[in-house]
């Protein structure tokens, strides 16, 4: 396929006509940024309209067409209230068209006395009148706009709306190419599909689950096939063989056991190592099974081998919990451990370089700016990535490429994934699961409370605090929110500090600057202040062990395996630890369910596919759910229909057209690639 095919779906957002400005923001925030991002911008879901003669022919509750004549103005008589425009159909019946707030200075415009004009919009009854609260559409006459008895609602950002993004998608439609096609004749036959084009089209006219198939089917196998290829290309990369002899690993002395999951993954682990391509490694474990002993092993290894290793971690105070781990487990094991942060300046930062180059410091844990430019190694043979889909394949690829060959990578991750996510996320890893906890971690006590009892559950912080133990409080929201009924932690920040004294509780959130938000979580993880209140950062990456008690607020919003990642910050000292599911007073049937699977397991594997059953089902979350996938198109339910498909269908495409995907299917996967850019895929395929 020649380039100028595609560079039309690859220009910027900006040379559609109507982007300008003003709308750069909303759009960036939504991730539009090109041609292409418009097309796979799919509607959430369609209003279906009928067009009636008049307004007896429709029920209350029906989204409707009908032609309006205005008839008289009303304003309320404190300018704050609706602005309401009378007008009557065909037959004479009346309606009101209730417009709030700013949306009341174009409703003259938009309605003028006496004039025809054709509304669609919700038929409501308020008291004894028929009304429309800010109909969707005014329109002269019935065509344009008003054609669709079936349109599309779209996610949108503040600054946005849904009669400025639609013409900008159709706009992106009207731009897309024939393209050859990469399914093969009889799959698109036996399930129905239209052509790539063809579904993206329908998929923005009315629902149509074989259009949307289609285009999940594509985003899988891109995924599928760019991560075979990031395997294949790992796997022709000039790695460095190690099997250490043990006598760094003898003299490490733990006052535990190692479970059987922690031995069996490092038999793994160090058969990976000694393999003559690098190690490409994913240890998945539970909250608590023992993640950073399987990796100080495993470094310890390539230590043994006159080799360094470094442990990257997403923030620092994260990175600051491993330093100090590992210090304390590899006592007298003689190696040396730096911490390098963002924060190290001066000669401090100096003598850490210093002993990355000549070799003196074995093991550095940091964040980024252990793979910044400056940094260099004597001879780095290992990197451990903490929290891993934190950070990009770019990034993994800088800090291997720091060793002399290519440094084996093994990444962590304290989020059980299902089996099916597994393969769509991380197929070019091999797995390693811990998933079994070490012997004598108590469970924790997990109640679900109703938020009536809120009075009752904050008298029961105030005596956990009393009684010199810390507690953390989760919300969903940052803010209030006008439009959604969610907890806000700034409010319960106030409200706790009302109680407790202004010295006993701080906040963290994301939006507050990086230097605020760790200087507040240093201060509770080094027990000055006794509560931290909340969102969902604190789901990964804090270990205080004074921590007793987890309140999460409107529990029911969130995803099991956020919950159960929340409920993982407690439970990791000597105390009793208790988790309360505050709810709210309507609760769904999946709500509910979710709720009693907390109470009855603390088993992550569990929990995580159960997560994924209960989100597939549709039901629309209040806050972004832990371990969502990060597929544009393709939801839970799809990747589970037809993940395994299109994983073998890549497969077949590479043992037929080789890794160099030549040939014609190659071309039309290469494609695929370059309309989905899944990772470093795309790069490959350029021959980067």
């Amino acid at each position: 396929m020649r380039p100028e095919v595609l560079n039309p779906l690859f220009a910027a957002a900006d040379s559609l006509k109507g982007v300008g400005a003003k709308l750069e923001k909303p759009l960036d925030r939504l991730g539009l940024t090109r041609v292409k991002d418009f097309a796979y911008h799919l509607p959430d879901r369609f209003i279906e309209r009928r067009r009636v003669g008049a307004l007896a022919e429709a029920g209350i509750g029906e989204h409707i067409i009908v032609k309006l004549t205005a008839d008289q103005y009303r304003a309320s008589g404190s300018g704050r209230g609706p602005f309401r425009v009378m007008a009557t159909d065909a037959e004479g019946a009346q309606i009101a068209l209730t417009y709030f707030g700013r949306a009341s200075f174009s409703a003259k415009k938009l309605l003028p006395l006496n004039e025809a004009r054709w509304v669609a919009g919700k038929l409501e009854q308020y008291g004894d009148t028929l009304q429309m609260v800010h109909p969707d559409h005014v329109a002269e006459d019935g065509g344009t706009a008003l054609g669709q008895t079936c349109e599309p609602v779209y996610p949108l950002s503040d600054g946005l709306t849904g009669g400025r993004l639609q013409p900008l998608v159709e706009q992106a439609l009207d731009l897309l190419p024939e393209l050859p096609e990469w399914i093969e004749p009889s799959v698109m036959d036996r399930r129905g599909w239209p052509s790539w084009r063809d579904a993206l089209h329908l998929v923005h006219r009315a629902r149509h689950k074989e259009a949307r198939d289609r285009l999940a089917y594509d985003e899988l196998f891109a995924s599928a096939l760019a991560l075979m290829l990031v395997r294949a290309d790992n796997r022709r990369r000039k790695g460095i063989p190690m099997q250490g002899d043990g006598h760094v690993r003898d003299r490490l002395t733990l006052p535990f056991a190692l479970t059987g999951a922690q031995q069996r993954s490092i038999r793994e682990i160090e058969g990976d190592m000694a393999q003559p391509h690098p190690m490409l490694r994913l240890l998945q474990g539970d909250v608590g099974s023992g993640k950073t002993v399987v990796a100080l092993l495993a470094m310890l290894n390539a230590i043994e081998c006159g080799k360094q290793a470094a442990l990257l971690a997403p923030t620092e105070i994260l990175a600051r919990q491993h330093h100090a781990t590992l210090q304390e487990m590899a006592r007298g094991t003689g190696i040396e451990i730096a911490l390098l942060t963002g924060r190290d300046k001066g000669r401090a930062r100096e003598s850490i370089l210093m002993g990355l180059l000549d070799g003196s410091v074995n093991i550095v844990v940091g964040t980024h700016a252990i793979f910044q430019e400056s940094v260099s190694y004597r001879d780095l043979g290992l990197v451990v990535i903490d929290e891993q889909h934190r950070f990009g394949v770019g990034q993994r690829l800088m800090l291997q490429q720091k060793a002399r060959g290519t440094a084996h990578c093994l990444a962590m991750t304290a989020t059980p994934i299902p089996r099916t996510l597994l393969l769509a996320q991380h197929g070019e890893m091999e797995v390693s699961q811990l998933d079994e906890l070490p012997p004598g971690r108590k469970p924790i006590d997990t109640r679900v409370v109703p938020t009536e009892r809120m009075d009752d559950v904050v008298a029961g912080l105030v005596r956990h605090v009393q009684s010199g133990r810390q507690a953390y409080w989760v919300c969903p929201m940052v803010h209030e929110n006008e439009r959604e009924d969610l907890a806000a932690a700034e409010e319960r920040f106030d409200a706790l500090k009302a109680v407790l004294g202004e010295g006993n509780v701080t906040l963290v959130h994301g939006q507050l600057r990086p230097e605020i938000k760790d200087a507040n979580m240093v201060r509770f993880a080094s027990g000055e202040v006794a509560v931290l209140v909340a969102t969902t950062v604190i789901e990964v990456g804090v270990n205080v062990p004074n921590a007793s008690l987890m309140v999460i607020e409107q529990a029911e919003r969130f995803g099991l395996a956020q919950l159960h990642q929340l409920r993982g910050r407690v439970g990791r000292g000597a105390a009793e630890s208790v988790c309360l599911l505050l709810r709210g007073q309507t609760l769904s049937e999946t709500g509910r369910e979710r709720l009693a699977l907390m109470r009855e397991t603390q088993d992550g594997f569990r929990l995580a596919e159960e997560d994924l059953r209960l989100r597939g089902g549709g039901e629309i979350l209040g806050t972004r759910q832990s371990g969502e996938t990060a597929f544009r198109v393709a939801t839970p339910e799809q990747i589970t229909e037809l993940l395994e498909a299109a994983h073998d269908d890549a497969r077949l495409l590479i043992d037929r057209a080789g890794a160099n995907l030549e040939g014609a299917r190659g071309e039309a996967a290469r494609i695929a690639l370059y309309l989905f850019e899944r990772d470093y895929g795309v790069q490959l395929l350029r021959g980067g």
